[in-house]
């Protein structure tokens, strides 16, 4: 089997993919279409593992990390779901309240990605809180197409009372110092933006490319935005100038990121949609984005 690299894969594939990963098709149809770009010694099954996440090898902060205490909790969300777990993640030994991060995860539950996530945004200086939406129905089953066929049973406005009550947990903890933000990714970016929308206190919001806000939601957010998107992702970049132009007439504070050559999903680094100067580059925008409005 040819081990692949990511300039034998076409830009037809990564639509492709990412049609699939949005419930565009199904697994069945999904496999059909690759099929035609199987060519050679490029095989379906060589495809199909390239395509897929690896997490095993991924993983930047063990989840033993001896630089962090991190432990999964349960919080209530009477609103939403009910009882919800989430990763919560501290730096060890810190001797004062920190400021909180949310870190919402994709459309499929709160898979190792995420959770790898929540610890780096920890080590920064900050205690994050990455809840599983999946909970109400097990919680992330393992795998992400399992994750994505669950996470389409639950609705998604009730989803976002459960980051919405995650956000009141972290506001509140003993170890946070009252300043929250929020960073999403792909479905957790509309999470992200709709808490900026719904949230009055928030204190920042990142949406890494997430479906934006009606026009008549986006007028009432008052939290600064900092928005990162893939340039090569047209099924969520067409939302954003109609954003744009309501974010500039209310005068509301932002600013935004297009990285070029990427596409969506650019800073998760399990697939090869990872583009590692992008993903590096927009989380140091990140950091510095929270530590502006977080820690000052």
């Amino acid at each position: 089997m040819k081990a692949l690299k990511k300039e034998d894969i076409s830009q037809e594939i990564f639509d492709l993919y990412d049609d699939y990963a949005h419930n565009k098709m199904d697994r069945k149809e999904f496999l059909q279409k690759l099929s035609l770009y199987a060519v050679g010694a490029i095989t379906l099954p060589s495809l199909l593992s390239f395509i897929s996440p690896n997490y095993i090898d991924s993983i930047t902060v063990a989840a033993d990390d001896d630089r962090l205490t991190s432990e999964m909790i349960t919080y209530n969300s009477p609103k939403g779901g009910g009882e919800i777990k989430g990763l919560y993640s501290i730096p060890k030994d810190t001797q004062k309240k920190l400021p909180g991060i949310i870190v919402v995860h994709e459309n499929r539950g709160l898979n190792p990605y995420i959770e790898d996530v929540g610890r780096r945004a920890a080590l920064e200086g900050f205690v994050t809180l990455a809840p599983d939406a999946l909970s109400p129905l097990g919680g992330y089953p393992g795998n992400d197409d399992d994750g994505r066929t669950m996470q389409r049973k639950r609705d998604r406005n009730e989803m976002l009372e459960d980051f919405i009550a995650a956000y009141e947990y972290l506001k509140n903890h003993k170890d946070c110092n009252g300043k929250v933000g929020v960073v999403g990714f792909c479905f957790g970016g509309w999470i992200s933006n709709m808490m900026a929308v719904q949230v009055t206190d928030l204190k920042a919001a990142v949406p890494y490319y997430g479906r934006q806000p009606n026009d008549e939601d986006a007028a009432k957010i008052q939290s600064p935005l900092l928005l990162q998107y893939g340039e090569l992702d047209k099924r969520v970049n067409a939302g954003w100038p109609a954003f744009e132009k309501v974010l500039k007439e209310n005068k509301i504070a932002h600013e935004a990121h297009f990285y070029p050559n990427t596409n969506h999903g650019f800073h998760n680094n399990t697939t090869p949609r990872f583009d590692k100067e992008a993903a590096d580059l927009s989380w140091k925008r990140t950091i510095a984005f929270f530590n502006k409005y977080l820690k000052n």
